[in-house]
Parts: C-alpha cells; sequence; structure tokens
C-alpha cells in the first residue's frame, strides 16, 4: 500500500511542482466538485498524476464538452490499496 502526500515526497502542495492534466467529467460528478461535496477523483493512473499537479475537470454530455471547467489542486494520491484495480489512483482535491 502507497500514500503520498506533500509531506512525504517532499513536495510543496502549490505551485511550485506542478503538471495540468485536463479531464472530462459527467454532470452530476462535475457538480459535485463545483459545488465542494466531492473532494476525491477516482481515475486511471494513465497521466502519472502526482502531489501538486493541477486537474482542470470539463463537464462533458453526450453532446460534447458545455463549457464548464473546474481547477483542482492533488493533495493526496491513494495506490497500490487492497480492492482498488493496481491501475487505477484515488486523487484527494481541493477546488483552486
Amino acid at each position: 500500500m502507497v500514500y503520498s502526500t506533500a509531506e512525504e515526497t517532499g513536495e510543496m502542495a502549490s505551485e511550485t511542482y506542478s503538471n495540468t492534466h485536463e479531464l472530462k467529467t459527467q454532470p452530476d460528478y462535475f457538480n459535485a466538485v463545483s459545488e465542494g461535496r466531492k473532494r476525491f477523483e477516482l481515475r486511471r493512473n494513465d497521466r502519472n498524476f502526482k502531489v501538486g499537479d493541477t486537474i482542470v475537470l470539463r463537464e462533458w454530455t453526450e453532446s460534447g464538452h458545455t463549457g464548464r471547467k473546474v481547477s483542482c489542486r492533488i493533495d493526496y494520491i491513494l495506490e497500490r490499496y487492497d480492492g482498488l484495480d493496481p491501475d487505477y489512483v484515488i486523487l484527494s482535491i481541493i477546488v483552486l
């Protein structure tokens, strides 16, 4: 089991180190994040997410991108946890 936090990696949870990842998200999940009710993302780790990275969630429907987006910073990553597919991570996020 591996837990990553800014303190453990020695990285500041700020813009000191940051990649930006644009991700599609469905309206229900988008609303929950933008309203502050959902503070995590379950994602395939095909982008090598790191603590301090920024994710831009873009609301997406069957018709395409709605134009709404919200930026979040990753401040904790849970990976290689029992029951979690090894290709996936749970990202703790803070809306910017």
